[in-house]
């Protein structure tokens, strides 16, 4: 019979041949619908005014699919060599099965473990690779920020684009485990075992490499969540300046009326707006600044005046939130590792990343506690359920895991709804941004562990 290698490679040729599809229609996609409509000079023109790329080098685009197509290739490779029972990893675990199954454990602990350090390190090549074939390699102008975002988000769906034909493989573990049951309960030759723990084995290598694939683009888009966090927040300013009272129109913004909203936001209303809109302001990087932010600094909360708004907006001292770039929002929080409310948002959210595994966990534990009793119990009272002559309460098995499945979900779900909230009232933006950070990153190296770590132990 066909051995576990040969099943793998089997699998291989179908998402090699989807990936080889994906790079071909992304070529073309983006030759057709970035490529070619940039070529038009006025179309040139204002690419370049704007300082985006053009032409050629639209091309960045298709690199970054294709990065992120090899990104997921070698998350998938990596993790059939993590778990798949015809490597060293996962038979050495079946070797400590000689001495007991604490070393089991510890075998299979350290594997998965081990396994997370390939994932991580690709995701991050992938991640600068993508941004920065977007924005020619240039990580510092803040104009082609938004540009190399892009890049990561569609890296990300690139690693994405085969995860149909890996789920397709997924799909039928289960389907083979179960068939396998029956071919025990209803005492079939050996062989039809053997094939259907062959398919079960592969099932649950799929299983992790479909995981994989999930959490790999999950950590992939990471920018992508901070940036849209940061959206949100530039929303926020925009309803607050629209919720203060209308100021009178600037005709230029040399002789801007300014409201104060808060001690670092003021609300203008240009000649161009039926709404006020939010301006912010960087007052700690100018103790003794131009004589408009002082005077904007001596004005109490909503109070007006007319300042030179020009001034503090060519001098770096403020900046409109509409146009505001993620390095803007990062300079205005002081989202820096030094600053203590970042730190300890980091440290909150990788805690979230180990409580909610730890609380899902202990939920499965319990649950099969409960199935374990029922089963016990059945036996007990429905005499023949051995012999055949009765049948077990299958409806009562159910009902456990279906209780289980829904109850057990309500804390870890509040959990990841009402710490968020929490941090952010207790440390602000920067804070959540850091639990954000922390919290992917923990999250990314603890999924990756528990999914082949589980694999690794199920094929040993």
């Amino acid at each position: 019979g066909a051995t576990q290698r040969n099943l793998l490679k089997a699998l291989a040729r179908g998402i090699n041949a989807s990936s080889y599809g994906v790079a071909i229609a992304a070529l073309l996609l983006v030759g057709v619908i970035l490529y070619l409509p940039s070529t038009a000079s006025d179309t040139q023109a204002a690419l370049a005014a704007a300082g985006l790329p053009y032409g050629w080098k639209l091309f960045g685009v298709f690199l970054a699919i294709v990065t992120g197509l090899f990104a997921g290739v070698i998350i998938g490779r990596w993790t059939e060599y993590s778990t798949s029972e015809e490597y060293a990893p996962t038979r050495n675990i079946a070797d400590q099965a000689v001495t007991g199954p604490a070393t089991v454990i510890i075998a299979g602990f350290a594997q998965g473990l081990s396994s997370v350090s390939v994932p991580i390190i690709v995701v991050g090549v992938a991640i600068i690779l993508s941004f920065g074939f977007c924005t020619g390699f240039d990580f510092r102008d803040p104009q082609l920020f938004a540009m190399g975002l892009y890049g990561v988000a569609i890296a990300a769906v690139g690693m994405l684009s085969t995860l149909g034909i890996t789920l397709a493989t997924d799909a039928y573990g289960p389907i083979a485990d179960n068939a396998g049951g029956n071919a025990q309960m209803s005492n079939q030759e050996p062989t039809v075992r053997q094939r259907t723990d062959a398919l079960d084995s592969l099932g649950n290598t799929t299983a992790a490499t479909g995981k994989g694939f999930a959490i790999g683009s999950a950590a992939l888009t990471a920018l992508a969540l901070l940036a849209a966090y940061v959206e949100e927040v530039r929303v926020g300013f925009e309803r607050w300046a629209h919720k203060a009272p209308l100021v009178a129109v600037s005709d230029d913004l040399a002789h801007a009326n300014v409201l104060k909203v808060s001690d670092s936001v003021i609300a203008v209303r240009e000649k161009e707006d039926a709404l006020n809109t939010a301006y912010l302001l960087f007052p700690r990087l100018a103790a003794q600044g131009p004589a408009s932010l002082q005077t904007i600094a001596q004005l109490e909360i909503g109070g007006t005046a007319t300042v030179d708004l020009q001034e503090l907006l060519d001098a770096g001292l403020a900046v409109s939130n509409r146009r505001a770039t993620m390095p803007d929002f990062v300079r205005f929080y002081n989202v820096s590792v030094m600053n203590p409310g970042v730190l300890v948002g980091i440290f909150m959210g990788v805690m979230l990343a180990f409580v909610f595994c730890a609380l899902t966990m202990k939920a499965v534990g319990r649950a099969a506690g409960k199935m374990v009793e029922e089963v016990r119990r059945q036996f007990r009272e429905i005499t023949g359920i051995m012999e055949g002559t009765a049948d077990p309460d299958y409806a009562a098995c159910v009902d456990i895991s279906t209780v289980a499945a829904q109850k057990e979900m309500v804390l870890p779900a509040l959990l990841g709804l009402l710490v968020p909230v929490a941090v952010g009232m207790l440390l602000g933006v920067g804070g959540v941004m850091g639990m954000l950070c922390g919290g992917l990153t923990a999250g990314f190296a603890v999924a990756i562990m528990m999914a082949n770590a589980g694999g690794a132990w199920d094929n040993a």
